[in-house]
């Protein structure tokens, strides 16, 4: 792909968040195109939303499981951006229309203390340069229809890292906690959609330790020159399947003695 390329799959991504109408497939639109100007086009989303007044507040890791690795038949997680627009309040209400096709996942979150990068970060500098975990949702959204209606090809890894790894949102938990308080390999959480419990899972689906995604994190943006700053939020993976959350829809994760996290959709 060219710059030329990147430049307008972005903007037709940021047009289809703005009025709500999917596009199709860049994977089909551009079947030469690869991890890099995936990576390309949402640094040129990035740069659009900056350029609009927007604050990065921190990174999502994706594909962190193994049974969504195979759902998208790929081995590495990916990342995306959170911007200071996409964090809802604990048990807040998303408007309805904020987003396309929402669902949710349960996951740590890091909070950082200190500034973070190099290709040769360690678990241990990760442990160091942690504030405190806390128990959150990522809201998910696409932007890229997830299957071509003409010839049934389900999107990719391109077409998702492209739509900035399909990230739309983010709920934080009121409780904050030492990184050394919890084993989080054993956090689990009991996820429920209006009063129906949808999933449960353990923090060990997440690289069997969630530590291990902001170790991936760290040294993928040292590829582009990129770091983890001070005060920015990690959402580390998730460990359950996403939940669909049309309209009039409530999510309740209950973490156990790690916190909860509730969010609504009007």
């Amino acid at each position: 792909m060219t710059p030329e390329d990147h430049a307008r799959a972005a903007a037709d991504l940021l047009a289809a968040e703005k009025s709500g109408e999917q596009i199709g497939l860049l994977s089909l639109r551009y079947p030469e195109m690869g991890m890099d100007d995936a990576y390309a086009i949402q640094n040129a989303i990035y740069r659009a939303k900056r350029e609009a007044g927007r604050r990065v507040i921190g990174w999502k890791i994706g594909l962190t499981s193994k049974a969504m690795q195979y759902a998208l038949n790929i081995d590495i997680p990916d990342s995306g951006i959170l911007f200071d627009d996409m964090l809802f309040e604990n048990d807040g209400c998303v408007p309805k229309g904020r987003f396309i096709e929402p669902r949710v996942e349960a996951e740590i979150a890091f909070v950082m203390k200190s500034a973070l990068g190099g290709h040769g970060i360690t678990r241990d500098d990760v442990l160091d340069a942690i504030d405190y975990v806390a128990p959150s949702l990522e809201i998910l959204d696409t932007r890229i229809l997830r299957a071509d209606p003409e010839t049934g090809k389900a999107r990719i890894i391109y077409d998702t890292i492209s739509d900035n790894a399909a990230n739309a949102g983010l709920v934080l938990g009121a409780e904050q906690h030492s990184v050394q308080a919890f084993d989080l390999r054993w956090i689990g959480a009991i996820t429920s959609r209006n009063g129906e419990v949808e999933e449960t899972g353990l923090g060990a689906g997440v690289l069997n330790d969630p530590v291990e995604s902001v170790v991936w994190l760290a040294r993928r943006m040292a590829q582009y020159g990129q770091s983890i700053e001070p005060g920015q939020i990690i959402l580390s993976g998730s460990f359950i399947r996403p939940i669909e959350c049309p309209p009039d829809t409530h999510i309740h994760a209950d973490f156990g003695a790690f916190g909860h996290v509730d969010i609504s959709f009007a």
